[in-house]
């Protein structure tokens, strides 16, 4: 049996699993119960909304050598926002954001997409 792990600890800032940074800050939390009654937490699925719309968004052409953690850092102000960026594209693996030089990909912009 599968259900939601709910905590007291959700209420005090700072003790989710995931830094306010993090893709999984938002994440719900789960805990599935072993036949043996043992708990294993797990993070559920994120979900992502629909892509923006393109007002939310500006291209961005790959240039050779770019990397995810690179575009975080230019257009987010932290590489470890790269993620950000991935959301607001159709990839399942990061590094398709950067593997083709040439190509153009979406920036989120400020206030924009989140996921």
């Amino acid at each position: 049996m599968i259900e939601p792990y709910e905590s007291a600890l959700d209420a005090i800032p700072g003790s989710h699993p995931y830094p306010r940074t993090s893709r999984y800050h938002d994440a719900e939390i789960g805990v599935h119960r072993m036949a043996d009654g043992t708990e294993v937490r797990y993070t559920k699925r994120r979900l992502l909304p629909p892509l923006p719309a393109d007002e939310d968004t500006a291209p961005h052409t790959v240039s050779s050598g770019e990397r995810p953690d690179h575009l975080g850092q230019r257009y987010v102000g932290d590489p470890g926002q790269w993620w950000q960026i991935a959301d607001a594209n159709p990839v399942l693996d990061p590094h398709e954001l950067t593997g083709e030089p040439g190509q153009e990909i979406r920036i989120p912009q400020a206030g924009g997409f989140h996921g």
